[in-house]
């Protein structure tokens, strides 16, 4: 195997690892706990399946370690094709990690507002719900922050997929549409009230979703296609 082979198969891991974590953390477990609107029913979801809500914080430490990782992988294997804008993708993924990292914060407060601490037998029942609400709402907040980010790396490591001559050109027209994709849905869900129930919401989402699973099974499964020259080219590019 090649060392670009290889350090595509390893990017691809990584890659993987980080979609099937964000999925469990970001969207699966939410999914089975949260009730919007309904703060009776959620602390009654997250005490009856703690040790659920636990892995899902185990996850994100995962998933965000991944993606600390990934895109100095990628810059390895695509640095060659332009190296400022290889950079650049690094640099937009590195800043979301500690913003990612430090929101998982709320979610570690809200297993220790349920957690009986005798310090917490002040609160009224219906208190501690609603420290429990204020908790996982702070959260979703840090999370769009983290998802500017999620959104602008997309960017130039669509850019370079594109330009690379060794990734289907496809994957990365749709990582670029995916950026801008993440840019509407957070302008949508700060300025448009209900954006997030809409059927827009969904579909400028679908880019993205393809252009980052279809990337990593490339990586993971393909690898690279070797082409004679194609070394040689991307270094002039560099």
């Amino acid at each position: 195997m090649s060392p670009s082979k290889t350090t595509a198969r390893i990017a691809g891991l990584l890659y993987l690892s980080v979609i099937l974590t964000g999925f469990f953390t970001l969207i699966h477990v939410p999914s089975q706990l949260e009730i919007p609107g309904d703060a009776v029913a959620t602390v009654g979801n997250i005490e009856a399946a703690k040790p659920l809500f636990g892995s899902a914080i185990a996850a994100g430490v995962v998933c965000h370690a991944a993606f600390l990782v990934l895109p100095l992988v990628l810059y390895r294997l695509l640095g060659g094709v332009n190296r400022d804008v290889a950079a650049l993708m690094v640099a937009f993924a590195l800043v979301s990690v500690p913003i990612s990292l430090h929101n998982l914060a709320h979610k570690l407060d809200v297993l220790t507002l349920l957690g009986g601490a005798g310090h917490l037998q002040a609160f009224t029942a219906a208190q501690l719900r609603n420290e429990v609400m204020l908790a996982l709402e702070a959260y979703h907040n840090g999370a769009l922050i983290s998802e500017v980010f999620w959104g602008l790396w997309l960017l130039p490591f669509g850019y370079l997929v594109f330009k690379s001559g060794f990734i289907p050109k496809v994957l990365g027209v749709l990582l670029m549409l995916g950026c801008f994709g993440y840019l509407v849905n957070i302008t949508g869900r700060v300025l448009v009230p209900g954006y997030a129930d809409s059927a827009m919401a969904s579909i400028v989402s679908v880019p993205s979703g393809l252009g980052e699973i279809g990337t990593c099974l490339w990586l993971l499964i393909a690898g690279v296609r070797e082409r004679k020259g194609t070394a040689s080219r991307a270094a002039s590019h560099g």
